[in-house]
């Protein structure tokens, strides 16, 4: 049995007790040990509920007078993390950022099902290692036992848990679907992964039984829709069905999807067939039309297409706002078209415009920022190597998070070429509208115009 398996039996054992609940409210404190910010933030799907500020000993307490039981999860700048609450909980919590998930420990009314959550999650993320070098090379009928073994284990710790502690149904239904769906999701990767890993010319064509568990795969269970066990699966799971669905059309060849628009607006007729619960549906339309947009890096015309399927589908989608904006933002920076115009400070405070620092040069544009140090050094250092091996381009840095006078402090300390430097008063409307979605993003130009909107510092030289 693994060592952290092993753990959560030991953890349901000692934790079991039944609480009796007569608030309809909710207590939520605990201590922060070594933290980033001055904050704690409490959010019930992608809405905040509340937030709480550190006092002078590192503690935050959230005093909640009514809540609707369910997956919560709070943050805490660089970390966040699930957390179960129902009316009456009084719980405290404690943890330390140097390692956030392992120190997490709850403790009051409540702790069972959240403690044994966090366990189930650092134990999916010890399997999640051994996946790709120990159960996705196996040939399939290994890998089903292997994976309905591990499954059966877990549902066994459940079982020790629920006989002993006082849980509600709806407790039990999330702790369940964590488990189950960790595993169907492993099963919806298990063809792709296994051809990756082994090189094997072909996928294996896998039985229906191998994928008996879709049988009772749910699509409009709410309380499930923030789950990350439940919406990994979900978008594997279309991926799946959209690949096997229309191989002719999306001109699938050697196993590869060569018709990237088709293919995903088959993902979205998908979505919208099968998906009933509209927050699930909406994030999964989002997560498609992003993955599409930034990633497929397709013609010009089809992403006009494809933006045209996505409305006449998802028209009232809680996240059009930032779809449309990313689709006239990768639009504006296509190649041959200008740079946009954006508007930076020089260490003079002077403001200049991406066009006239890009004009009659070959320039290579990138982003750091003074908050992320470990960043900020790779980036300068690899920015020193790449302006030897490619003379022909000046490398430009644009600082997108610091503030001014950080920024020139950190431009003076560590001795940075200051003509090349700038830095954006606006550094939301910059990366919107550059589209700056990694940390490693550049923008190549010549004579201010756009060579390469998507390229990357270490990927693109």
């Amino acid at each position: 049995m693994p060592r952290k398996l092993l753990y959560l039996f030991i953890l349901v054992l000692a934790s079991c007790g039944k609480e009796e609940k007569k608030s309809p409210g909710v207590f939520f404190a605990g201590e922060i040990v070594n933290p980033t910010n001055d904050y704690v933030v409490l959010y019930k799907g992608d809405v905040v509920i509340d937030s709480a500020k550190l006092d002078d000993s590192n503690r935050f307490t959230f005093n909640l007078d009514s809540i609707s039981n369910g997956l919560y999860h709070f943050f805490h700048p660089g970390e966040y993390q699930y957390l179960y609450l129902e009316q009456g909980d009084s719980l405290m919590a404690r943890l330390n950022t140097t390692d956030f998930d392992e120190s997490l420990v709850f403790s009051g009314i409540g702790e069972e099902i959240n403690n044994y959550l966090i366990n189930l999650y650092l134990l999916n993320e010890e399997e999640e290692r051994d996946l790709f070098s120990i159960y996705y090379p196996m040939e399939p009928k290994d890998f089903e036992r292997r994976m309905d073994s591990l499954r059966n284990l877990k549902l066994k710790t459940l079982k020790q848990l629920t006989s002993e502690a006082d849980l509600s149904e709806e407790a039990r239904d999330i702790a369940q679907a964590n488990i189950d769906y960790t595993y169907y999701n492993y099963k919806e990767r298990y063809p792709y992964e296994h051809r990756k890993i082994t090189g094997e010319p072909v996928m294996h064509k896998l039985t229906d039984e191998f994928y008996g568990y879709r049988k009772k795969v749910t699509y409009d269970t709410k309380q499930f829709t923030y789950l990350r066990p439940y919406y990994n699966f979900m978008k594997s799971h279309i991926e799946n069905l959209a690949y096997m669905g229309c191989s002719h059309e999306c001109g699938v060849k050697d196993d590869i999807v060569k018709n990237q628009l088709h293919y995903n607006r088959h993902k979205l007729k998908l979505i919208d067939s099968v998906v009933r619960e509209k927050e699930l549906k909406d994030n999964l339309f989002r997560n498609v039309a992003v993955y599409y947009l930034l990633k497929s890096r397709d013609k010009e015309e089809n992403n006009a297409l494809f933006i045209d399927e996505f409305h006449q589908l998802s028209g009232n989608n809680r996240h059009i706002e930032e779809i449309n904006d990313l689709y006239e933002g990768i639009r504006s920076i296509q190649p041959n078209k200008e740079l946009p115009n954006l508007k930076v400070k020089n260490v003079e405070g002077e403001t200049v415009s991406l066009y006239d620092i890009a004009k009659g040069k070959k320039a290579v544009f990138y982003f750091w920022s003074a908050t992320y140090k470990k960043h900020y050094k790779d980036i300068t250092n690899r920015v020193s190597v790449l302006s030897k091996e490619n003379p022909q381009y000046t490398f430009v840095g644009i600082s997108t998070a610091s503030d001014e006078v950080t920024w020139k402090g950190l431009l003076a300390r560590e001795n940075l070429d200051e003509n090349l430097q700038f830095w954006s008063n606006d550094g939301i409307t910059l990366k919107r509208t550059l589209i700056i979605d990694h940390p490693n993003k550049c923008i190549i130009t010549e004579d201010a115009k756009i060579v390469d909107a998507f390229s990357d510092m270490y990927a693109s030289f």
